[in-house]
């Protein structure tokens, strides 16, 4: 469970991007975050991992202080929680399974980190990662040869790899195509679903977050003005989030 009390974030030039947020997150939810840019969404699901320190407030995952943890700790805090970029963050000029084995890279020894020597069983278990997500055929092909849909299907083996109890994604589909977009979508819902894996998404696109997810939170100027089911969501609701928008072009 994740549980935000009080939590504030000021970066250091002055700007509030987060205010005063009280939120839980049960185990096995599928969260959207929607809101205009700068609303404070990245901000939100980046200081669950500890990308961004919080300035004050509270945040606990499992009952864990992530203020609190530090060196090996930190890191191994970190191995629970998966992240998804927009922009894939692969090796592209190696092969796909050698990408998603690099989920291995900081457990290992320095020796085998170095020569990039890995186990049957760590060998199989970057397979089955690729397999959940329909691309096993494409383990031995090189990373960019591979389709941007493809390519954030690789990332997101490379996270289940490290076997996570909860995966944040930073706007996982705003460089896809709306079908591509789709596709990848319904792998976060499948595995949502089969594995039960907490999943938040940062994303632009309202209609796949009220597709896809079974609750939404919606920030603006860094505060929560909703937080509720995905088929609650209307019109006065979409107003209240983006309202900045609306008088901006007023």
């Amino acid at each position: 469970m994740i549980e935000f009390k009080h939590v504030n974030k000021k970066y250091p030039n002055g700007f509030e991007a987060l205010k005063d947020i009280d939120l839980t997150i049960g185990q096995g939810e599928f969260v959207a975050i929607i809101g205009l840019s700068g609303a404070g969404k990245s901000t939100l699901i980046r200081t669950i991992n500890r990308m961004h320190d919080i300035t004050n407030g509270t945040l606990t995952v499992d009952g864990t202080d992530v203020m609190q943890l530090h060196g090996k700790s930190l890191r191994a805090f970190r191995r629970r929680i998966g992240m998804i970029f927009q922009s894939f963050n692969l090796v592209t000029r190696t092969t796909v399974i050698k990408n998603v084995l690099t989920a291995f890279v900081p457990e290992l020894p320095w020796w085998r980190a170095a020569l990039g020597i890995f186990t049957k069983a760590e060998k199989t278990a970057a397979l089955e990662a690729l397999d959940k997500v329909g691309i096993l055929d494409k383990a031995f092909v090189r990373a960019d040869q591979l389709s941007g849909g493809q390519q954030q299907r690789v990332a997101l083996a490379r996270t289940l790899a490290q076997n996570p109890q909860i995966i944040l994604a930073d706007e996982p589909v705003a460089s896809l195509d709306p079908v591509t977009a789709k596709q990848v979508m319904d792998d976060f819902q499948r595995i949502n679903r089969d594995m039960r894996i907490t999943i938040l998404i940062n994303i632009h696109h309202v209609d796949l977050a009220l597709q896809y997810a079974t609750r939404v939170i919606g920030i603006r100027a860094g505060r929560v003005v909703y937080d509720g089911p995905a088929g609650e969501v209307d019109g006065a609701v979409l107003d209240a989030i983006y309202q900045d928008r609306k008088e901006a072009t007023a």
